[in-house]
């Protein structure tokens, strides 16, 4: 299902149950464990950082996210340190070797200058020699067509599902109803996506001062095509 920052709680503690993995969090776990310093920018609930220590990483990691619900959740492990903001509101300074994007948190960045405030920050944030994964969904693939209200997740007593406005501007806006019989009234959640395609992001990514090291179209590492769902990048400082 899309995925978006929960600012309610009650939906926060129902966020990793409502977004199963698919194959990121392995994709990107040997690129954790083998850095000594990690930052986790929309850390969300903290599950892969969570799922880093139980792995039996023994260096820093960080976890960011603006949605306190989310953080909530996040801290019930205090051996990683967890920040309330986002990129525009941090100040590290070649203290990671690894920054990681997952869940399409990249994709909340809706305007050229977020895009650019944020891989400033991120190259600002890491070593020499670091890297930086993310991906965001190709747009080609149109996946937006299938976030429709006959498409439901359940979760115990909770439905949810996705009523999505036209594709914009290369971005799609959707509203997602959850509904519970243990709840007085549904609740809801608005949230808008961008879409960038391979060119458009690796022109960012040059101006940034940062080279596209490698790319997928799946977390099977398949190449990027037309039909790839995902645009997987794994970044470096040039």
């Amino acid at each position: 299902m899309p995925d978006h920052q929960f600012a309610d709680h009650d939906l926060a503690a129902l966020y990793d149950a409502l977004n199963p993995r698919s194959g990121d969090f392995a994709f990107y776990q040997p690129m954790l464990m083998a850095a000594e310093s990690v930052l986790d920018v929309g850390c969300g609930t903290g599950s892969l950082l969570h799922w880093a220590r139980e792995s039996g990483h023994t260096g820093r990691l960080v976890g960011l996210d603006p949605a306190a619900g989310m953080l909530a959740q996040a801290r019930r492990r205090d051996d990683v340190e967890w920040v309330h903001g986002d990129l525009s509101t941090v100040s590290w300074r070649g203290e990671f070797d690894f920054a990681v994007m997952t869940g399409h948190a990249f994709q909340v960045l809706l305007t050229d200058e977020e895009l650019r405030t944020a891989f400033a920050a991120v190259r600002r944030a890491l070593r020499p020699g670091g890297r930086f994964g993310f991906e965001t969904r190709n747009p080609a693939a149109r996946a937006w067509e299938r976030w429709t209200p006959g498409t439901v997740w359940e979760t115990g007593s909770v439905r949810s599902w996705n009523d999505t406005g036209p594709f914009e501007n290369g971005c799609v806006s959707f509203t997602t109803t959850y509904e519970s019989p243990d709840w007085d009234a549904p609740r809801y959640s608005e949230s808008t996506l961008r879409f960038l395609d391979v060119p458009t992001l690796s022109g960012f990514l040059e101006e940034a001062g940062l080279v596209v090291a490698e790319q997928y179209g799946y977390w099977d590492r398949t190449p990027v095509t037309e039909a790839s769902p995902e645009i997987i990048t794994i970044a470096r400082l040039t």
